[in-house]
């Protein structure tokens, strides 16, 4: 399979018909200019000459509602991109905006320049943290402009966001089980920071407005993550990106920021998924030695930051030790031993009990 590369090409601010109370772009993206075309040019070239050769290639305009920016400056933006897919050096281009800024003639004129995939910033389809948030746009106007992406066989990306004013946990997943069933092709999932320079960091200096924890960012966003796992729904980002100035005691006041903040949620899926399998099992743990065959890619999920689940396990369960190794196996799969214990299980089926036990306990 041949390397996926983004060509993140951002457009702060641009077509924003007034600012969100989180939302400062010129400080999230690192820029205080508005783009050209030729600042557009100039980056595909430089990413370009950093990639290997027969690689999927995307350009992608983020920061800005897209779509709402000036219809001639979308133009002057997307040709660029275009030229380059036409000689095939490129191989999709995708864009963010708003539910509110889409219709007929947006969709007619983005399919003119071969733009693939449109990502609806949705934050929340309940209305009243849309509306104490600021976004000037209703669940209403989401289900219009998904059935339009659509229609016009766009592909489609929804980004939500956790701990906005007004939300909770059974908002969020409510959320998300409507964009499941809207089966859009990505997600992003995003926690609320507290950004300079933002009327949230007004609501928050004035005690009007607490941000998540990071242990109730993760505890939110793992219910959430585990349900698009369980529908086969790509969650292609989940936290804000970091950069040089996107840190907490820089340009992030407050909140549930960090790093790696999908691996955080990722890890906390699998001690979920161990806790309870030793729990069900009803083993004889006390002193004995836990043995975990895993895909190499799960490795750092199962033994978590720092091995806080490793830790975590050997004191709950009063293990001896716990073992992980690698194994060409399916992702989805773990082997565990314990003594003459053997089984194999699949982590998707672990997660839908959990996801039911929630749902019976509501």
């Amino acid at each position: 399979m041949s390397k996926h590369y983004i060509i993140p090409i951002f457009v702060p601010h641009l077509g924003c018909p007034h600012d969100c109370i989180f939302c400062n772009q010129r400080k999230i993206a690192s820029s205080i200019t508005d783009i050209t075309t030729e600042d557009v040019e100039e980056t595909i070239k430089r990413y370009l000459s950093y990639f290997k050769k027969n690689s999927f290639i995307e350009v992608a305009f983020y920061g800005g509602s897209f779509t709402a920016i000036d219809i001639n400056v979308q133009k002057d933006l997307l040709k660029v991109p275009l030229q380059y897919k036409k000689e095939g050096i490129i191989d999709e281009i995708r864009l963010s905006t708003r539910p509110d800024a889409i219709d007929d003639f947006i969709l007619t004129h983005l399919k003119e320049y071969e733009v693939d995939t449109i990502e609806l910033g949705v934050q929340s389809l309940n209305d009243e943290v849309l509306d104490k948030s600021g976004r000037g746009h209703s669940s209403k106007d989401v289900y219009r402009a998904v059935k339009l992406i659509k229609d016009y066989k766009f592909n489609l990306g929804l980004q939500m966001m956790v701990g906005l004013p007004g939300d909770t946990l059974e908002r969020s997943l409510d959320t998300a089980k409507i964009f499941i069933k809207l089966n859009p092709k990505c997600v992003r999932i995003y926690p609320t920071l507290v950004i300079k320079d933002t009327y949230l960091e007004k609501m928050a200096l004035e005690n009007n407005y607490n941000p998540l924890s990071l242990k109730e960012a993760i505890d939110i966003c793992t219910p959430l993550l585990m349900a698009f796992y369980v529908n086969n729904i790509n969650v292609i980002r989940v936290g804000l990106q970091p950069t040089e100035n996107i840190q907490l005691g820089k340009d992030v006041i407050d909140g549930p920021f960090h790093p790696a903040f999908k691996q955080l949620v990722e890890a906390n899926i699998y001690r979920i998924v161990l806790n309870n399998y030793i729990r069900i099992s009803g083993i004889n743990t006390k002193g004995k030695t836990l043995e975990i065959f895993a895909s190499n890619k799960n490795i750092s999920n199962l033994a978590g930051q720092k091995s806080e689940n490793i830790s975590y396990l050997q004191k709950k369960h009063q293990f001896n030790k716990i073992k992980i190794y690698s194994k060409d196996m399916k992702q989805n799969e773990i082997i565990i031993i314990i003594d003459k214990h053997y089984d194999k299980i699949n982590i998707n089926e672990y997660m839908e009990r959990y996801l039911q036990k929630m749902k019976t306990n509501e």
